[in-house]
């Protein structure tokens, strides 16, 4: 599906930092799959910090930033940071628009 937002995960450094990889579009078609995937990686044992690399997003739509909030309300309820890093024009724009860079670290 060209939609389809893939996740791809680095292991959990000495740190407890986890990096996530979104690629594709995240919309509201994939909205929830990605922020209950993000919210379980999250919550295991040994993540302190998710970082998501968003370069590879070639779309972001209300859904996919509200998954994303979730999914960092999520986090921060598990005593782990969630920043949002490397920005894709496309998420950039909507980050700003929203005000929401302060939320993901940005």
């Amino acid at each position: 599906m060209a939609n389809d937002p893939t996740i791809r995960y680095a292991e959990v450094d000495p740190d407890g930092l986890v990096i996530a990889a979104l690629t594709g579009e995240l919309d509201i078609d994939r909205a929830d799959e990605v922020r209950d995937n993000l919210a379980a990686v999250s919550a295991t044992p040994g993540c302190n910090y998710l970082r998501v690399d968003v370069s590879g997003l070639d779309f972001i739509d209300s859904y996919g930033l509200g998954a994303l909030v979730s999914a960092r309300n999520s986090a921060a309820a598990n005593g782990v940071t969630l920043t949002l890093a490397e920005p894709s024009p496309p998420v950039r724009k909507a980050i700003e628009v929203t005000g929401l860079g302060d939320v993901f670290g940005l």
